[in-house]
């Protein structure tokens, strides 16, 4: 009967399982960004509008000309809204005050990386990846009440629950898609995976600017809370971590990631062993992606946390077209990934270049276009036009990102892919807890100048850890992902590995305690 009712639902599905886990995932990566990303343009709405006039502290000679800033215009029904006396407070925060905040949720998000990739490893990433979510969708929907009652304070400690709560999202993810897709396969399943970071910051961006135009900044949380808590629903029903532990999969379909997937080889009798540190901590090539990954974390956390602010207090849009054209450069790049992931996997195919040839390829691309395109924006100056197209060709070239050094780690360590993501995503993660709080020192009036100079240590960053990664970056399996099959390299002085006790270990150890 059980049999009989997995074959029915296994032939409902027209698209492999693999693809309905990568859907889902995508979905969920989009729920983790909109509900971190939300926060960045609903503060531009939160925060009282400083005096910007001649003889003012905050006085810009190079500011760019504010439209709305006209003494006899007419008050808009937004700008009512938000002055009325029904209408939402509004926070004297210091743009310090305002980049600790927004870099608030990476303070948790660090801390959980690492043991989320270790416990999907041993528990299976379905659900560190969706309880985490379900915590931030509670925390998120929680935010208007906690600002109210407790203000900055509260707003800060709330986030960094937020944070905790999604630090176990990426390597549970990448635990699952370990055991999901196949090499020939992985730079298209990750260009659909990663991809749901646009679509976050896409909805993110686009709908926070709809709804704070004609209404209250609270419906933004309330909003992509209330999304989050729907997908968790979906997602436990639908997603499994592993192809044989999933109740409807397709014989063929199973059959064939097992004969595909290296990390599926390992069966109950190969469980694997603890985590080789030793060799993890003196592995060059994992040294080098941690490093590549805190260059493109820094750019990217400028561009997702504070371009809002940017286009805001500096290029003078209103609130409804800061929020659209937030979210361009990230259709850019989320369309842009789809095409280097399947150029990736052509060239591979075709033999034009390796593994890791492809990865520093697509790695040098998204981090030097976007370094040297965000200084470009910046010499714009008020050119809106201009620098706009600047910010979406800087987000388009790092699409390629998805195809470089996002996939490296499953390349380099198939096995342990949830405990090296983890390792990885937490250490560059301290990116964005030191970003947006520097680049609020750095502007501290906001000005046009002051943000050029932290775009241009944005650039130096990218620039410098991306010529590290391609001294050091491989694109196979390394020696200590399986050290039963690869061996020990020659020179290594260290010690051995170490290795999982068999059962006759186990009951002589046993033994030996008694005696």
């Amino acid at each position: 009967m059980l049999t009989g009712w997995r074959l029915t639902l296994s032939k409902l599905f027209i698209i492999p399982q693999r693809y309905v886990l990568a859907i889902m995932a995508l979905f969920a990566i989009a729920n983790a960004y909109t509900m971190r990303v939300c926060l960045n343009l609903a503060i531009t709405q939160m925060v009282k509008k400083r005096d910007t006039g001649i003889g003012s502290s905050h006085y810009d000679p190079d500011a760019c000309p504010d439209p709305s800033d006209t003494s006899n215009a007419t008050m808009t029904l937004a700008n009512f809204l938000l002055r009325a006396d029904g209408g939402e407070e509004k926070f004297d925060w210091s743009e310090a005050t305002q980049g600790l905040l927004l870099s608030s949720f990476y303070y948790g998000y660090v801390l959980t990386h690492l043991p989320g990739g270790m416990l999907a490893e041993r528990l299976g990433g379905k659900w560190v990846l969706g309880l985490g979510l379900l915590s931030t969708a509670v925390c998120t929907l929680l935010t208007p009440f906690a600002v109210k009652t407790g203000g900055a304070t509260a707003l800060f400690i709330l986030r960094v629950i937020e944070g905790l709560g999604e630090g176990p999202t990426m390597p549970g993810l990448m635990a699952m898609v370990s055991k999901w897709s196949p090499k020939e396969e992985r730079a298209k399943m990750g260009a659909i995976i990663f991809g749901g970071a646009q679509i976050g910051n896409i909805g993110g961006s686009y709908f926070s600017g709809l709804i704070m135009h004609e209404g209250s900044w609270e419906n933004v949380f309330y909003l992509f809370g209330s999304i989050g808590l729907a997908w968790f629903v979906i997602w436990s029903f639908l997603c499994y971590s592993t192809p044989n532990t999933h109740p409807f999969i397709s014989d063929a379909e199973k059959k064939f990631l097992n004969e595909n997937v290296a990390a599926l080889k390992h069966n109950k009798e190969q469980k694997l062993d603890p985590v080789p540190w030793k060799a993890l901590i003196r592995s060059w090539p994992l040294l080098s992606l941690i490093i590549a990954a805190i260059g493109h974390d820094w750019g990217y956390f400028t561009m997702v946390t504070d371009l809002p602010k940017y286009m805001t207090d500096v290029l003078k849009f209103n609130i409804k077209s800061t929020g659209i054209l937030s979210a361009v450069p990230y259709v850019a790049m989320w369309i842009s990934s789809f095409f280097f992931g399947i150029l990736c996997d052509f060239c591979i195919k075709k033999g034009y270049h390796n593994i890791r040839n492809a990865r520093k390829i697509y790695t040098t691309i998204a981090a030097t276009g976007p370094g040297i395109c965000i200084i470009l924006a910046s010499y714009s100056g008020c050119d809106q036009t201009l620098a706009v197209l600047w910010f979406i060709a800087a987000m388009t070239l790092m699409g390629a990102y998805y195809s470089g050094m996002k996939v490296n780690a499953l390349d380099i360590t198939p096995n342990y892919a949830g405990t090296t993501t983890g390792l990885v995503n937490g250490i560059a993660a301290v990116s964005g807890i030191i970003s947006p709080y520097l680049i609020g020192l750095l502007t501290p009036q906001s000005t046009l100048k002051q943000w050029r100079v932290a775009f241009w240590v944005c650039f130096g960053l990218l620039v410098v850890t991306n010529v590290v990664y391609l001294i050091f970056a491989k694109g196979e399996q390394l020696w200590w992902d399986d050290v039963k099959t690869m061996g020990y390299p020659k020179g290594w002085k260290h010690g051995p590995l170490p290795a999982r006790k068999t059962d006759v270990e186990k009951e002589k150890s046993k033994e030996e305690v008694k005696q």
